[in-house]
């Protein structure tokens, strides 16, 4: 039987209308709250099958998810929290290093550059960049409290998972609901795989990427591994960035060793996009390059930093509810 409510909707385009416009307006006005929100399902979906195979072994729900946080956080606190300072460090004397880059780059013959635009975006809109993502990052996640948040979030999101699916169910008529379940089993299936899948992935790049670079002998290879490992989560764009800026420190040496990073970074991506990467990242997503591309703009254009970095997860939601909807036409 049709819902009543439903069918008034469909019946009143205006009235339709107007509470999409208010959804959207309401969406617009808290998407902090709800940047929050999604990074925290990404977080759940990508942590849920771990606590679920400690629940199928007969460990209490609660105690399944507060296993994986203590985890996660001894790994944190041992392994990653020592490391932030030395990393800012080392990226913050990369980026103050280069204008001199710049400059030894600009006395290569036959090399073009417009010394004083470039010397001016490093010393000026660098600077707003990072104010910018600092702003960006400091709205969304004040603190520390909001990164509890986030974690406390998807804490009780992977306790309430099946009860939270359930109730969400029910607010589609009967004859969708099997639909409706497929189409989050996908998107938790789907969005999980993307997070786990990136985040090894960023991971086994930036050391690579470290290793190689320091056997190249060029500078800074710590701090540029970083970087290219971060971009990684920036599919096709990031991979550029950081080979531009580790171009860059190895043309202040030589031609030769600029050349040899650039061999590098292309045989790295070769590689990866040619062995393991692709079979899992489009079984996680299957986009087209160039929707990831118009996607990733997009998102930074309304969204930030935190637009790029959530793009792919978002567009994949968004597409993977488009394709369920098709059989109801």
């Amino acid at each position: 039987m049709t819902n009543p409510v439903l069918k008034y909707l469909g019946n009143n385009h205006f009235l339709t209308t107007l509470i999409v416009l208010a959804v959207l307006w309401l969406a617009v006005e808290l998407k902090e709250l709800l940047i929050i929100i999604f990074i925290s399902y990404i977080i759940m979906a990508a942590l849920f099958p771990f606590s679920d195979f400690l629940t199928r072994k007969h460990i209490p729900k609660v105690l399944s998810v507060l296993i994986l946080y203590l985890i996660i956080i001894t790994v944190l606190v041992l392994l990653i929290f020592p490391l932030v300072p030395f990393t800012i460090s080392q990226i913050q004397l990369l980026f103050n290093s280069f204008p001199k880059y710049i400059d030894q780059v600009a006395k290569i013959p036959n090399l073009r550059i417009d010394q004083s635009s470039v010397n001016n975006f490093f010393k000026t809109d660098i600077n707003l960049i990072g104010t910018n993502a600092l702003n960006i990052t400091g709205s969304i996640f004040s603190g520390i409290f909001s990164v509890f948040t986030v974690l406390i979030i998807s804490f009780y999101l992977m306790l309430e998972k099946e009860t939270l699916t359930k109730q969400l169910i029910t607010l589609f008529p009967k004859k969708y609901q099997e639909n409706a379940l497929t189409t989050i089993t996908q998107i938790d299936s789907k969005i999980g795989l993307w997070l786990r899948a990136q985040l090894v992935f960023s991971f086994a790049i930036g050391v690579i990427t470290w290793g190689g670079l320091a056997i190249l002998g060029l500078p800074f290879a710590l701090p540029l591994g970083l970087i290219t490992g971060l971009m990684e989560i920036i599919p096709i764009i990031g991979v550029i960035i950081s080979a531009a800026l580790a171009v860059i420190v190895a043309l202040t040496i030589s031609p030769g060793l600029a050349v040899s990073v650039i061999v590098f970074y292309l045989l790295l991506q070769v590689i990866k996009n040619n062995i393991a990467f692709p079979r899992i990242m489009q079984k996680a997503v299957g986009l087209n390059p160039i929707v990831i591309i118009l996607g990733i703009l997009i998102a930074t254009k309304f969204l930030g930093i935190i637009g790029a970095l959530i793009a792919i997860p978002l567009i994949t939601v968004i597409l993977i509810i488009i394709k369920s909807l098709k059989p109801s036409y």
